[in-house]
């Protein structure tokens, strides 16, 4: 099947079982599913200080039965494994409420679990009314076709995105906060808005440049944004008008990769450049500003000796970006400058831009 031929980058208005039917067989490389969790909720939530807690009470929660549930659950996954090519493979994420009913059916369908994996929120909502553990957690499914298909899994990538460690099967990583978070009048965008360090463990462990990512429940576009970050193409399906808005608008500012980045080189790592060369070869200049995932509200000033000042926080361009997202972060792929145009582009172009320069000392110490 030639990727000529599917509605690439671009997401889908419509039900996701209606709209999948629509795709060709084994087209896709690599589904990631972020379906209804049906949590079932009785009552209202309040905090000890009697205010409510905003929790997931959209329409697209709700069903009138377990039963109507496990048909809506068999229905998209069947489809999403007719449109599976042989070699790739599933991530379904889900919490206590759903995910043992979304395995079982994935494991009558033919599908062959090859982890679950648990992301492990280091900020979770309390339990506010006390009678249970706190829900710090929610956990990942990742599958394959059937139990004799070969699949995709960069091993090495997730090692060295591990500090040079195995990669485990428990995510730490924050829950979407601070300027990550999508609002709208100030209020959230989308109820379970997913952090965009999690979705890029899913897309490049199981994925290679040039693949097709699927995403039936797309939301405000967090898988759209990895995918396109990271050279994947990708296709989104999603009903609610609102979300396409606001996805559309986010995918709109996120910056493919230079195709000298593509593919990814691991036994022949680039020599380390410190973000200060970039100001001594007048790439950029004390004063001027950059910006976060390429979103204007959020400006940091460069400052002398390479550093980065966001409010009162100053620092390197990994730890201010640490500073706003709550998590680990490469400054060289979320910064942004503005160029003569106006057009924001990736820091990482800069970097490259020195590299490609001759060096006039090979024995400068890089620190």
């Amino acid at each position: 099947m030639s990727n000529q031929t599917l509605p690439l980058d671009q997401i889908l208005h419509g039900d996701c079982i209606e709209v999948l039917k629509e795709l060709p067989d084994q087209c896709i490389d690599l589904v990631f599913a972020d379906p209804p969790y049906n949590l079932q909720l009785r009552k209202d939530l309040w905090r000890p200080n009697m205010t409510k807690v905003n929790g997931v009470e959209d329409e697209w929660d709700q069903f009138e039965s377990f039963q109507a549930y496990d048909d809506f659950t068999r229905a998209w996954l069947t489809e999403c494994r007719r449109v599976l090519k042989d070699t790739g493979t599933l991530w379904v994420i889900g919490s206590y409420h759903n995910i043992f009913r979304v395995g079982a059916i994935l494991m009558d369908l033919g599908y062959w679990i090859l982890n679950e994996t648990v992301w492990i929120k280091t900020n979770p909502m309390p339990h506010f009314r006390g009678v249970r553990f706190t829900n710090a957690h929610e956990t990942l499914i990742w599958a394959k076709k059937s139990e004799k298909s070969r699949y995709t899994f960069n091993y090495q990538l997730m090692k060295r995105m591990n500090g040079g460690k195995q990669m485990r099967s428990d995510w730490v990583i924050p829950i979407c906060s601070g300027p990550e978070r999508i609002k709208i009048n100030g209020e959230k965008a989308h109820s379970t808005q997913k952090p965009m360090a999690l979705l890029e463990r899913v897309v490049l462990s199981s994925s290679n440049p040039g693949d097709v990512v699927l995403d039936p429940f797309f939301g405000t576009g967090t898988t759209g944004a990895v995918a396109k970050h990271h050279g994947r193409y990708w296709i989104g399906i999603e009903r609610d008008p609102l979300y396409i808005k606001v996805a559309q608008k986010r995918i709109n500012l996120v910056q493919p990769p230079l195709m000298a980045e593509m593919p990814e080189q691991p036994d022949a790592p680039q020599p380390r450049i410190p973000f200060a060369r970039l100001l001594d070869q007048g790439l950029l200049v004390e004063g001027q500003r950059v910006y976060f995932r390429a979103e204007l509200s959020n400006a940091a000033e460069v400052v002398a000796g390479g550093r980065l000042r966001y409010g009162t926080f100053e620092g390197s361009i990994h730890q201010v970006g640490r500073h706003m997202q709550g998590s680990p972060c490469n400054g060289w792929e979320h910064w942004f400058y503005a160029d003569e145009s106006g057009e924001l582009l990736p820091i990482d172009r800069l970097r490259d831009m020195v590299r490609a320069k001759p060096q006039e000392s090979e024995n400068e110490n890089i620190p």
